[in-house]
C-alpha cells in the first residue's frame, strides 16, 4: 500500500524556527568539530543521535516510561506528553505553556497533571488521535514513521491508496498540526504531498485540502486547488456550500472570467430560474418543507429541476429527506450534471437512514457514475479501515460507516448481476461487454424462447413492467438469418463515450426486465439461474451437434422445460395465496401485480 511503504525520513532537530541563535552557533561549531576529526566523529555523532532518538521514542511506546507532566485529550483519549520536549521542539507549545494556565486547560488528573483538549489547541481543522501520535513522534525521534494503514487506506480492496478520500484527510490532519504547532519543515513535507494528491484525486476530494491550503496559508496550494476546482464539473451551489466565501468567489470569478476582447462582459445576472432555484434550496435549508410546497405551486419549477433531493440529501436533516420524499413528486434516480443520482450523494454522505429512505422508494443501487462507480464503492472508498473493522460496543456510537456499506451491498447482492461492488472503474469497463452479453442471452433465450413457449402473456407482462422496449429487438435478431450473435453492429462513428453510455443504458433496462422475472416469477427465476450456470446456451438449437449429442440436449430440454412448468405453477400458487386471480391470462395477472406494486 502506498502509505504503509513510505520510508521513515530523519530530520534534524535543530530545524524549528524559535531555537536560539547560541544552540544554532553552537550546532555549527559541533559539526565543524565533528568534520575536522574525520570520519570517525561523523560516525559516532550519527550514532549517538540515532541512540538519542531511539530513546527518546521510549517515552512514547514504553507504558514503564511513563513520565509525562501533562495529558493533551484526542478523541476522548488522553496522550501523555512531557511539556518540556514539546516547548523545545514547538515554538507554539513553547508560548503556550510559557502562559501557564488559561481557559483551554481542563481539570486535572488523579495525579495532578494539567490536561488540555486538542480541540481547543485548534483554532480551525481536526486533527486525529493518528495523526498526532505521527506528529508527537517526529518531535521526539526526529523521525517522520509511515501513516498507519488502518486510517490511511480505505476498504476498496481494488485502491491503490494514493488519492483516496482517508489518505488525503490523514495528510491534511498532519498538514493543520503542523501548521498550528509551527513545525516548518513538516509544513513543507505536507504541502508537498498534498500538491501531488491535487492532480489525481476526484474534485470533490480536492475540497479538504483546498480548506487547509486556506487556512495554513499555503498560497501554491490553494493556487493548484482553486485551478483544478474551477475547471471541473463541480457544481457552484456545491462550491459556495462547502468552501469559505473568500475561496468560492474567488472560484466562480475564475469560472466565469470573460473571454478575451469580451472584457466589458461581467458575470452573467443570475436568472428567474436560478433565483427561484436557490429559494427552493433555502428553504430546505430552514427545514421547511411546506414553503418548498408553496414554492413549487407559484412557479413551473419541479424538485427536479431544482436538483431538490440531490440537495436535501447532501446538505439536509435526514428527516427532511424523508419529508421531501413523500411528496412523490421527484424521481428518486434522477441524475445532475454530474451524472450522480441520488444514491450517489447520499454514499458520499454516509448516513444510513438517508440511504434507507432512497432504497424504500426505489432508488437503484446498480447505476453508475459516469467513471463506472456505484454508490457502495463510492461508500467504500470514502470509508477508512479502521472505522470499518471498529467493533461496537455497548452504549458507543453506532458505526454508521459500516452500516451504510453493508446496506448498500445487501441490496447490490439481491441482484448477482451486480457483481462485486468492490471492483474498480477500470475492470467495470473492461466487464461490461461481458454483463450485457449474459443479460442478452438471459433474456432472449429465457424470457423470448421459454416464456413465450410456456406462457407468453405473463413473460410479455413482465418486460411491459420493466419498459423493456428492446425485447422486440431481440426476437427480431434471433428470427434473423445470418446472425452473429454479436451485441449489435458496429458503428465506425460512435465515440468511445457514446458507445459507453448506450452500453450501460441497454444494460440498466435488462437489469430491469431480469430482475421483475425474480420479483414475480421468483421459482421460475432460480431455474433459469441454474440454466445459465449448468447448460450451454446452444440448448435450444436441438438440431445441431451429433446424434448423441441431440438427444442428450432433447433430453435436457424435457427435463428443463418440466422443471419450469412446476416453478410456474408455484408462482401461480404463491399469487393465490395472496388473494389474486389463479387465471394466467395477461389482465388478470397484471391486476395482481398491479395491487403488489402499490402495497411495495
Amino acid at each position: 500500500m502506498a502509505n504503509s511503504s513510505e520510508p521513515s525520513s530523519s530530520l534534524s532537530f535543530t530545524s524549528s524556527s524559535h531555537l536560539s541563535n547560541g544552540s544554532i552557533s553552537q550546532n555549527r561549531s559541533s559539526s565543524s568539530s565533528s568534520e575536522a576529526g574525520g570520519g570517525r566523529g561523523s560516525n559516532l555523532e550519527v550514532i549517538s543521535l540515532s541512540r538519542l532518538s531511539s530513546n527518546l521514542e521510549l517515552l512514547l511506546i514504553d507504558s514503564t516510561c511513563d513520565y509525562s507532566d501533562a495529558q493533551i485529550v484526542v478523541e476522548d483519549i488522553p496522550v501523555g506528553v512531557h511539556r518540556c520536549i514539546l516547548a523545545a521542539r514547538s515554538k507554539f507549545f513553547n508560548d503556550f505553556f510559557k502562559r501557564g494556565k488559561g481557559s483551554v486547560e481542563l481539570d486535572e488528573d488523579k495525579e495532578g497533571k494539567p490536561k488540555y483538549n486538542m480541540s481547543d489547541l485548534l483554532p480551525f481543522g481536526k486533527v486525529g488521535y493518528e495523526a498526532f501520535l505521527i506528529f508527537l513522534s517526529y518531535l521526539y525521534t526526529g523521525k517522520f514513521k509511515p501513516s498507519p494503514v488502518e486510517v490511511s487506506t480505505c476498504v476498496d480492496n481494488g485502491c491503490p491508496h494514493d488519492s483516496c478520500r482517508p489518505a488525503i484527510i490523514f495528510a491534511v490532519e498532519l498538514m493543520y498540526a503542523s501548521f498550528v504547532f509551527q513545525v516548518p519543515e513538516l509544513i513543507s513535507l505536507f504541502q508537498r504531498r498534498l500538491l501531488n494528491f491535487v492532480g489525481k484525486a476526484l474534485v470533490e476530494d480536492v475540497i479538504p485540502i483546498l480548506e487547509v491550503a486556506f487556512h495554513c496559508e499555503s498560497r501554491q496550494l490553494v493556487e493548484q486547488c482553486v485551478d483544478r476546482v474551477a475547471r471541473s464539473d463541480l457544481d457552484d451551489i456545491s462550491i459556495e456550500k462547502e468552501l469559505p466565501n473568500e475561496v468560492a468567489e474567488k472560484i466562480i470569478i475564475l469560472r466565469y472570467k470573460p473571454l478575451p476582447g469580451d472584457e466589458n462582459n461581467t458575470l452573467a445576472l443570475e436568472t428567474l430560474r436560478g433565483k427561484r432555484i436557490r429559494r427552493i434550496h433555502k428553504a430546505l435549508d430552514s427545514d421547511d418543507v411546506e414553503l418548498v410546497k408553496l414554492l413549487l405551486t407559484e412557479s413551473d419549477i419541479t424538485l427536479d429541476d431544482a436538483n431538490a433531493i440531490h440537495y436535501a440529501v447532501a446538505y439536509c436533516d435526514p428527516k427532511v429527506v424523508s419529508e421531501v420524499l413523500s411528496l412523490g413528486v421527484a424521481d428518486v434516480n434522477l441524475r445532475n450534471s454530474r451524472g450522480y443520482t441520488v444514491l450517489h450523494m447520499a454514499a458520499m454522505r454516509r448516513e444510513p437512514s438517508v440511504i434507507v429512505s432512497l432504497l424504500t422508494k426505489g432508488a437503484c443501487a446498480l447505476d453508475l457514475t459516469s467513471d463506472g462507480r456505484s454508490a457502495v464503492s463510492i461508500c467504500r472508498r470514502l470509508t477508512r479501515l479502521k472505522d470499518y473493522h471498529a467493533k461496537m460496543e455497548q452504549g458507543q456510537k453506532t458505526n454508521k460507516d459500516r452500516i451504510c456499506i453493508d446496506v448498500l451491498e445487501r441490496e447490490m447482492r439481491r441482484n448477482p448481476l451486480a457483481g462485486n461492488p468492490s471492483i474498480t472503474s477500470h475492470t467495470i469497463a473492461e466487464d461490461l461487454h461481458m454483463k450485457l452479453l449474459y443479460l442478452e442471452n438471459r433474456v432472449l433465450y429465457i424470457a423470448v424462447a421459454f416464456a413465450r413457449l410456456f406462457f407468453p402473456s405473463e413473460a410479455k407482462l413482465v418486460v411491459d413492467i420493466a419498459h423493456a422496449e428492446t425485447m422486440s429487438e431481440f426476437a427480431g435478431r434471433s428470427a434473423s438469418k445470418g446472425s452473429n450473435g454479436t451485441l449489435r453492429e458496429v458503428d465506425l462513428n460512435e465515440t468511445p463515450i457514446m458507445q459507453k453510455k448506450r452500453l450501460h443504458s441497454r444494460m440498466e433496462t435488462l437489469m430491469r426486465t431480469v430482475e421483475m422475472g425474480r420479483r414475480y416469477f421468483p421459482h421460475c427465476s432460480e431455474v433459469v439461474d441454474k440454466f445459465m450456470e449448468d447448460d450451454l446456451p446452444d440448448l435450444f438449437y436441438l438440431e445441431t451437434g451429433t446424434e448423441e449429442e441431440q438427444r442428450i440436449k432433447r433430453m435436457r430440454f424435457m427435463e428443463l422445460k418440466d422443471d419450469v412448468h412446476k416453478a410456474f405453477n408455484k408462482d401461480k400458487a404463491e399469487f393465490n395465496r395472496c388473494g389474486f386471480s389463479s387465471s394466467s391470462s395477461s389482465t388478470s395477472l397484471k391486476v395482481g401485480v398491479n395491487y403488489k406494486l402499490r402495497k411495495l
